[in-house]
């Protein structure tokens, strides 16, 4: 989605500020042929690799010249505008290519991202790459996704030239994806463990090679049966449009088992219900605060930036509206969004300031450094908190740096709407100086 007006003038004041800084601010990215300038501070600040690299005497410290080996000139054009913007790349041919550069300059949020496009284009030509890819760069969830995809395709990709081009180039790790292929599969909709941390694992693709994937953080992994292999084919010879309805219905009940089967029978992650709004099986999970379906959902390939069709809302939108903080930080960790925008131009954190959920509102403040994002009225996150009378959303969104003094488009702060409220705690807060 494109930034608003107010994002990309808050980042132009910050990026701007950086010319102010003097000889030195600036060095050279050098890519084979291709040359980009960059501010240090930025590429210090977003990138752990270079950040060390800039505060030590190096040639690069002291030449301001940076060589960057083995990425090719677009790839790194990418890499460059993603660490001034944290906008996802556009050029998705280039996911396998800027995963690996984010892998080794430590951008995890971009390496995050890239793994769902890449297990987005999962098909039997690419299966082998992709899970080389994934062995190389320890993608835990997308290794996963392309092991399930393999396994259930594993005639097809075989005989592939991707798989020759594989086994040549990449020997040792195609012998270790022999050895992943063999081992019992993990469990796609894991449940969570006795002390009630979350279980990863990865549903299995089946034919779905086009399906987005989302890279759920790696935790303690456990070993499971698989679906049963009746109950599996008897869903199988179902119609597509059946086995997407059953997914649905399966995501509104939490019904996690189900939904393991259908999508090893090929039901689409990305089944959406017939209805005006357009929901996919994520967004029901999430606005029901369906902790285990949402992470089975994740973990088989779901599009956690998936969008409805009337309001344009995220799962996250629907997760942090009723205030499931569980499913938000799930969706965050698969990397979600945080400051995605739906209709009115509402961003979660707007969402939950509106419903006083401050345990959510934590959560997005910790996420997003956005504090004062505006909806289509103007109305920033403390504005929502002060009209509906939410004190401790209010203080958390102050402690975070939100402005207390902001205007909406009738030119009230957030004090005003306190006060037309008759909201006295908030009126004593908001009115201190």
């Amino acid at each position: 989605m494109e930034p608003t007006k107010e994002v990309m003038e808050t980042t132009a004041v910050d990026l701007g500020a950086l010319l102010d800084a003097g000889d030195g601010a600036v060095v050279t990215l050098v890519a084979g042929g291709t040359r980009l300038v960059a501010h240090r501070a930025v590429l210090a600040e977003r990138s752990p690799v270079f950040g060390g690299m800039f505060r030590h005497d190096t040639l690069e410290a002291n030449t301001g010249e940076v060589a960057v080996p083995d990425v090719e000139g677009p790839v790194l054009r990418q890499l460059v505008a993603y660490l001034y913007t944290l906008q996802a790349p556009q050029l998705h041919s280039l996911a396998p290519q800027l995963l690996a550069a984010a892998d080794k300059y430590g951008v995890s949020a971009l390496k995050a991202r890239c793994e769902q496009l890449v297990a987005a284009q999962l098909s039997v030509e690419t299966a082998a790459a992709t899970a080389v890819l994934a062995i190389r760069h320890s993608c835990t969830s997308l290794r996963q996704a392309a092991v399930n995809f393999i396994k259930a395709n594993v005639a097809q990709v075989m005989i592939t030239q991707g798989w020759s081009d594989a086994v040549h180039t990449h020997p040792e790790d195609v012998v270790t994806l022999g050895h992943l292929l063999a081992s019992p599969p993990a469990e796609a909709c894991a449940p969570a463990s006795t002390d009630g941390s979350p279980r990863p694992g990865s549903g299995p693709q089946g034919d779905r090679g086009h399906t987005p994937a989302t890279a759920a953080p790696p935790t303690a992994s456990r070993t499971a049966p698989p679906p049963d292999d009746s109950a599996v084919s008897r869903l199988r010879s179902l119609p597509e449009k059946e086995k997407n309805s059953r997914l649905v219905q399966a995501a509104k009940e939490d019904a996690v088992t189900e939904l393991q089967t259908l999508l090893a029978a090929g039901a689409d992650v990305g089944a959406r219900e017939e209805s005006e709004d357009r929901w996919t099986t994520l967004h029901w999970a999430a606005n029901k605060g369906h902790v285990k379906a949402a992470r089975c959902l994740v973990e088989g390939g779901a599009d956690v930036d998936a969008r409805c069709s009337s309001w344009q809302e995220t799962p996250l939108h629907r997760a942090t509206f009723n205030g499931h903080k569980a499913v938000a930080q799930l969706l965050l960790e698969a990397g979600a969004e945080a400051d995605a925008r739906n209709k009115t131009q509402s961003t979660p954190l707007l969402l939950a300031a509106e419903k006083g959920h401050v345990g959510v509102v934590r959560l997005l403040l910790a996420a997003t450094p956005y504090h004062n994002a505006r909806n289509q009225w103007g109305r920033t996150p403390l504005h929502n908190a002060a009209l509906h009378g939410h004190a401790e959303v209010a203080s958390a969104l102050l402690d975070a740096g939100a402005d207390r003094w902001a205007r909406n488009n009738d030119g009230k702060t957030p004090l005003d709407l306190a006060r037309q409220n008759n909201h006295q705690q908030l009126i004593d807060m908001l009115r201190c100086s």
